[in-house]
C-alpha cells in the first residue's frame, strides 16, 4: 500500500523534494537553500527559524503519497500544472556560525557558488535581508539585482555593522558583477533621505510602491535593462502589513498578494532570473496557523512556475 504522507508526517525538505547528500553533487534544476540567520535584526530576532517555517508550509502544496511527490502544483487561476517537470532538490541549510558573521557570511557564498558552477538555480530561504549580499557575492555572471520591499537596505557600514539587515543593499552595490540595483515597493517612513540620494547618485532605479501601481507590472519589468539577467530578492515586508504579521519590518500600504505576484511573472517573463531569494519571515511573531509562512511559500512557488514557464523550451 502506498504511503499517505499527510503533511504532519515525515520530514518537511521543501515540497518534499528530495534531500541532497552532497551540495557538490546536485542532479537538479533549483536547489532551495536555507540560511537560518538573524542576527542582523536590530529590531525583534525570530527569522532564524524562517527556512524551517517554509518548509513545513510547503509540505501542504506536495500532495498526498510518494507516486504524488515532485509532479508540481495545479494553478487553477491558469488552468494548469506548474513544476511537474522541474526538478527540485533540498540542499538543506547553510552553517550558520553564531556570533561571527564573517565566517557564516563566506558560508552563504561559497554554497552559493557551488550550486550556480552547477548550472543549478539556487533558491534561497531567509533568514533576515542581511544574508542577500552573501548571496548575491556567490552569483557568478554579471546581473541586475531587484529588490522587492518596503526599505531601501541602503545604509553605510558604520559603527562596525556590516552584517546588518539594513546594509545588504549598499554592499551589493559594491560588488563589481553587479549593474543597477532596482529597489521596488519602496514606502517606509523611516527612510534616511542621505541613503537615498547615496542610491540614486549609484545609477539605481528606486521604484516606490506608488510608482510601482502606475507603472503596472508590466512597466516594472520594462525598467530593468535585458543587457544582462537578474538576481530578485523579496522581502516579506514588500507586502502590506496585514498579510504578513510574522514580519517584524511589515509597514501599512504595501502590495497586495496579486500585485507582487503579477510584478513577479512580469519580470520572470522579461528576464533571465538566475537566482532568488525570499527573507524576512519571522514564525515568533506568526499568528498560530502559520500564515505569513504559507504566504512565503506560496510567493516562491508563484515565482518559480513563472520562471520555468517563461523558459524557452520549458526546463534547461
Amino acid at each position: 500500500m502506498e504511503p499517505i504522507s499527510l503533511p504532519f508526517t515525515g520530514i518537511p525538505t521543501f515540497l518534499r523534494a528530495p534531500l541532497a547528500a552532497d551540495l557538490h553533487r546536485l542532479d537538479a534544476d533549483v536547489a532551495i537553500l536555507g540560511v537560518p540567520y538573524d542576527e542582523g535584526s536590530p529590531w525583534k530576532p525570530g527569522a532564524r527559524f524562517g527556512p524551517r517555517a517554509i518548509r513545513e508550509q510547503s509540505v501542504r502544496f506536495a500532495g498526498f503519497g510518494a507516486a504524488r511527490t515532485q509532479r508540481g502544483v495545479y494553478d487553477l487561476r491558469l488552468g494548469r500544472r506548474r513544476l511537474a517537470d522541474v526538478r527540485l532538490v533540498d540542499a538543506g541549510d547553510v552553517d550558520i556560525v553564531y556570533g561571527t558573521p564573517e565566517l557564516t557570511f563566506e558560508n552563504i557564498t561559497a554554497a552559493v557558488k557551488t550550486v550556480c558552477g552547477q548550472g543549478i538555480m539556487p533558491v534561497v530561504l531567509g533568514g533576515d535581508h542581511a544574508i542577500t549580499s552573501a548571496v548575491v557575492a556567490g552569483i557568478a555572471e554579471p546581473v541586475h539585482v531587484v529588490q522587492l520591499d518596503a526599505h531601501l537596505d541602503y545604509r553605510p557600514v558604520a559603527q562596525g555593522v556590516r552584517y546588518g539587515n539594513g546594509n545588504p543593499m549598499r554592499l551589493i552595490g559594491q560588488m563589481a558583477h553587479v549593474g543597477r540595483i532596482f529597489q521596488v515597493g519602496i514606502r517606509s517612513l523611516r527612510t534616511a533621505e542621505s541613503d537615498l540620494n547615496d542610491s540614486l547618485a549609484r545609477g539605481n532605479r528606486v521604484i516606490t510602491r506608488w510608482e510601482a501601481t502606475t507603472l503596472g507590472p508590466g512597466g516594472v519589468a520594462a525598467a530593468v535593462p535585458t543587457d544582462r539577467p537578474i538576481y530578485v530578492t523579496i522581502d516579506l515586508d514588500v507586502l502590506d502589513l496585514p498579510l504578513v504579521p510574522g514580519c517584524a519590518s511589515a509597514e501599512p500600504d504595501g502590495f497586495s498578494f496579486a500585485e507582487l505576484r503579477e510584478i513577479l511573472e512580469a519580470l520572470a517573463t522579461r528576464h533571465r532570473v538566475v537566482g532568488f531569494d525570499l527573507v524576512e519571515l519571522n514564525p515568533m511573531l506568526d499568528v498560530p496557523g502559520g500564515h505569513t509562512a504559507l504566504v512565503a511559500c506560496q510567493v516562491i512557488l508563484e515565482f518559480l512556475g513563472a520562471i520555468f514557464e517563461s523558459r524557452p523550451g520549458g526546463v534547461k
